[in-house]
């Protein structure tokens, strides 16, 4: 990273693609019948959107650079926190979905902890430590709905 203009950005890019992933596996599974499931991608994109909100507002004053998709450079083929397109699947379950946005939320949160130990920018490495917390808390609680939908209870996305 080379400016804080440049890292948010990457954040904004980072929400805006989990959002969209998101919506299309909702529309993929209500269009298919499974309300369940279509249910949860539909609310993560919404926690996603709200994300994005808060990724451009943080960009306040600044002039944040337009970057087109192919100027993005991502430790895989897709933007850290999209989800898996296999997800799209009109059989997958609720736990399976779950584990897909693990996954997801997981592969965000290690992109930020690495710009935040590999910057030396301390206005760059304030706001990754900002993102590694808010990331850290998506995956927890993820963790927490995993661990309720295994014991048979309601979730906060039922």
């Amino acid at each position: 990273m080379q400016s804080v203009e440049e890292f948010l950005a990457y954040a904004i890019n980072v929400e805006t693609e989990a959002a969209s992933r998101f919506g299309q596996l909702a529309d993929a599974m209500e269009a298919c019948g499974n309300r369940e499931v279509g249910k949860l991608f539909r609310r993560l994109s919404d926690y996603s959107r709200l994300h994005l909100a808060d990724a451009r507002a943080r960009s306040g004053f600044r002039e944040i650079p337009k970057m087109k998709s192919e100027d993005f450079v991502w430790p895989g083929l897709e933007s850290p926190e999209t989800a898996a397109i296999w997800a799209a699947d009109p059989f997958i379950g609720r736990e399976q979905a779950l584990e897909i946005a693990l996954d997801a939320e997981t592969a965000g949160y290690e992109y930020y902890k690495n710009v935040l130990e590999t910057t030396s920018d301390p206005e760059i490495k304030a706001l990754a430590k900002e993102f590694v917390e808010e990331e850290s808390g998506h995956v927890a609680e993820l963790r927490k709905w995993i661990a309720a939908h295994k014991a048979g209870q309601i979730t906060p996305a039922d």
